[in-house]
């Protein structure tokens, strides 16, 4: 059986930042199938890493900043620039960890278990204030991923 991973990264309180964790919130409400897992990287991201092994796919969203375009442009990222810009940063924060750092520690974790079909997607966001509100373009920008995934989890798990 083929096992989908969602990853939601960001950080709720953070305003835009939050997205990740919006975006699988919704999807949680919404997707009710054993070949797909999700997981909210907000505040624990760390050892859910391992909880990672047996999935064929992983699919990521997080919020980019300072990426010169407006809020709420979505970016889907190649997996050669994927496997590109994972990091591996011996001084990575527990409770900061981004998406290149937890795939790089995937990797590590994982091994010859660590699954070669990953999707990204990042959405750009300017505002990161203290604040549990999402803009209303990056919100948008998030209904449009949610849509985008799936459509992309109804090809891989049908």
């Amino acid at each position: 059986m083929s096992k989908t991973a969602i990853m939601g990264f960001g950080n709720p309180c953070r305003s835009d930042d939050g997205i990740g964790c919006y975006v699988i919130d919704r999807l949680t409400q919404e997707i009710s199938d054993e070949r797909v897992t999700f997981f909210d990287m907000g505040t624990s991201a760390f050892e859910v890493l391992f909880n990672l092994k047996n999935h064929n796919k992983i699919i990521i969203v997080d919020a980019v900043i300072n990426s010169g375009e407006k809020p709420g442009t979505i970016y889907k990222l190649p997996a050669s620039e994927i496997n590109a810009s994972i990091q591996d940063d011996p001084m990575v924060f527990l409770h900061s960890l981004k998406w290149d750092q937890a795939l790089s520690y995937a990797k590590k974790i994982l091994q010859d278990a660590y699954p070669e079909d990953i999707v990204v997607y990042l959405i750009s966001v300017d505002n990161t204030r203290l604040e549990i509100e999402l803009s209303a373009e990056v919100k948008e920008a998030g209904e449009k991923v949610i849509k985008l995934i799936k459509e992309e989890l109804l090809q891989t798990i049908e």
